[in-house]
């Protein structure tokens, strides 16, 4: 039986839009909450209004995450939910950073080094 793996993934096939630090931060929140308040995203991420507005529009104009924004008590009120297509995006990047990462428990056992692939430059 002929061992057919898939060819390893190489690391500008990372989705640029959810390599970023803040807003990969933004999509693994909301992917274990229903979810999360512009307020409650800021401190958990510990940001600053301005950088997490920027992100979180882009991920929006992307179709990953959903802005429900509203009044309450006279104050605006922005709420943000993971898309089905960020769920979908962000498994899919997951996998791909997976499959770019050694076989630790190899790498171990191996007195050559293991060759790990650069990872993208900032998108």
């Amino acid at each position: 039986m002929a061992n057919r793996t898939r060819p390893r993934p190489i690391p500008a096939e990372l989705d640029p839009l959810i390599h970023e630090r803040l807003r990969l931060g933004i999509l693994s929140a909301l992917s274990v909450q229903e979810s999360l308040t512009f307020t409650e995203l800021r401190d958990l991420l510990q940001t600053t209004d301005g950088n997490l507005s920027v992100q979180a529009r882009k991920l929006e104009d992307a179709g990953y995450i959903t802005c429900d924004k509203r009044f309450e008590d006279r104050k605006p009120k922005s709420t943000y939910r993971l898309s089905p297509a960020g769920r979908s995006a962000l498994r899919d990047y997951i996998e791909k950073l997976s499959s770019l990462l050694p076989d630790l428990d190899r790498a171990r056992n191996q007195r050559a080094p293991v060759q790990v692939h650069p990872l993208p430059a900032k998108g």
